[in-house]
């Protein structure tokens, strides 16, 4: 059934004369090759439009409804943080030549996004200890699996093992992923909260094309990447880091450590939440593997004039070459996001994210300790950043819904994705105050208290 569209630009007029042009009476006459018996002959059952004024209101209303970090203390993390982003972030890249611009498919036009991007990449070699970083990936979750399609190219073996100390969802992306090259995932299971060694050292063989961490992992806790570098290395595998990048601000770098390949996702570095996105990928290798890499590379040359310059130096992928030899089907990059990070870390500066990084060991521990003086089990056993797990008296889910009514938003979940009841990860960054987490502490008391009795 036809009808008019409220938000298209073109009048009765207008659609008269196209269909003049294309000597047709009605849009109608458009349809007539689709059978009638399938085309739709009433209204959808929804809601009538409303004018948009209304609309507006409605919207705002339902909006509201939300509580978010503005309002509420903020603990939840699990792959997305709420971190401080200085103003000058925002006002770059919504600059039009930064807000509105594509890919650069002309490199001799597109010298400020060139630019932009080559800066990212030198500062994400620059955290991970890498020789070689791409101008991004979507984020860090199908990062993790391009590095492991990477890998299998690489060695020509048919194993992935990853452990169960990285994110949830990056696992079910990988193994999603996997199918296409048809490769096996095999999932290492943990001694408390960390890589079991002794069971990756023995499950590694000769088929194993990458071994995959976290680092710090989801539970927050500091993997041995030298241990896992060295059982990879006994059998040809490559190591694959998931990083954390302002946990490498202060924690020794992926590439010093033996890694061939760190990934990760750049939101915590001038990336807002979003409600889950989007968000920005970083991949970077070492020089060995600068030709497989997946998407792009920038690089730095000079014109005619013998000016600095910039240009698109590799893009191996299945828009360029053919489909058979392309690194990845990768389409684009999240230049935008990209940039955000860039001038993030421009503003903040070394020491400044150093120090940012040290405010979210400083006070996660600091939640930590009064937890446990509070007498609640901090699971962690191993070194963690700024994020841990508490186990509770009470649901992960009961705790929440009662945190939500002092305005707090508590941490995540975990039994949702590890089986484990009233286990909940609670994330504390820089953003949280003192007197906040205070306040979290003394409602989990109360929450305990009113248990117990």
């Amino acid at each position: 059934m036809r009808s008019t569209y409220r938000y298209l630009p073109d009048t009765k007029q207008d659609q008269q004369q196209m269909l003049d042009y294309i000597k047709l009476a009605s849009i109608d006459d458009l349809f007539a090759d689709i059978p009638e018996n399938i085309r739709l002959t009433e209204e959808l059952d929804i809601p009538k439009a409303l004018p948009e004024s209304l609309l507006m209101k409605k919207m705002q209303k339902l909006a509201g409804k939300n509580t978010n970090a503005n309002q509420a203390s903020f603990f939840l993390g699990a792959g997305t943080y709420d971190h401080y982003i200085p103003s000058v972030v925002h006002h770059i890249i919504s600059r039009a030549e930064f807000y509105t611009a594509y890919t650069p498919y002309q490199p001799e036009i597109s010298q400020g996004e060139l630019q932009a991007i080559f800066e990212f990449q030198t500062m994400v070699c620059e955290l991970t200890g890498m020789d070689v970083a791409n101008s991004s990936m979507y984020d860090g979750f199908t990062s993790v699996s391009e590095a492991a399609a990477l890998a299998v190219a690489t060695t020509k073996r048919s194993q992935v093992i990853v452990s169960q100390a990285v994110h949830p969802e990056a696992r079910d992306i990988l193994k999603t992923a996997a199918n296409g090259p048809a490769y096996q995932v095999e999932e290492m299971e943990l001694s408390a909260e960390r890589t079991d060694l002794q069971a990756l050292e023995a499950k590694a063989n000769k088929e194993t094309a990458a071994i995959i961490v976290q680092y710090p992992n989801f539970f927050g806790t500091i993997e041995d990447l030298q241990a896992i570098k060295a059982i990879a290395q006994a059998n040809g595998a490559l190591l694959i880091v998931s990083a954390n990048p302002l946990a490498l601000a202060l924690l020794q770098a992926p590439g010093k450590l033996g890694a061939d390949i760190v990934v990760g996702d750049m939101q915590p570095l001038g990336i807002p939440m979003s409600y889950g996105g989007p968000h920005c990928g970083y991949f970077a290798v070492t020089k060995k593997l600068m030709r497989k890499i997946p998407g792009r590379i920038v690089g730095q040359t000079t014109d005619t004039a013998g000016k600095r310059a910039f240009t698109l130096t590799l893009q191996a992928r299945e828009q360029h070459i053919r489909r058979e030899k392309a690194t990845s089907n990768i389409c684009s990059n999240q230049a935008l996001n990209a940039l955000a990070s860039a001038v993030f870390m421009a503003a903040v500066g070394k020491h400044g994210i150093r120090k940012m990084a040290q405010l979210n060991i400083e006070k996660a521990d600091y939640m930590a300790r009064k937890l446990s003086e509070k007498g609640f089990i901090i699971r962690n056993q191993g070194p963690f950043f700024n994020e841990f797990i508490v186990e509770l008296p009470v649901s992960v889910e009961a705790t929440n819904h009662k945190l939500l009514q002092a305005d707090i938003i508590g941490g995540y979940d975990l039994s949702k994705d590890y089986h484990v009841e009233n286990q909940m990860l609670i994330a504390v960054t820089e953003q949280r105050t003192k007197e906040e987490i205070d306040q979290f502490v003394q409602e989990l008391e109360a929450l305990s208290y009113d248990h117990i009795s």
